[in-house]
């Protein structure tokens, strides 16, 4: 499993373990697996999904950045519509 942040500048969206996410990345979207690279993406206005024990979830952000790194995932969003 893998550990999800999603936050905006006033408000933390989602905090908990997934065993997928998918991000609308600047040249396409992409899928972070457990174990995944090291990365740090800026994302244009789209779809981000999950999977988590309460199944899978999805949020419509304005664009923003995503960090992938040892498991870890922050998406700091500029707004979740």
């Amino acid at each position: 499993m893998m550990q999800l942040t999603i936050i905006t500048p006033d408000l933390k969206v989602f905090e908990g373990e997934v065993s997928e996410a998918t991000f609308p990345g600047a040249k396409g979207s992409f899928q972070v697996l457990k174990n995944h690279a090291a990365i740090v993406s800026a994302l244009e206005k789209g779809t981000v999904s999950y999977t988590s024990a309460e199944g899978k979830k999805s949020h419509v952000i304005e664009g923003g950045v995503v960090e992938v790194k040892d498991n870890n995932i922050v998406l700091l969003a500029e707004k979740v519509l």
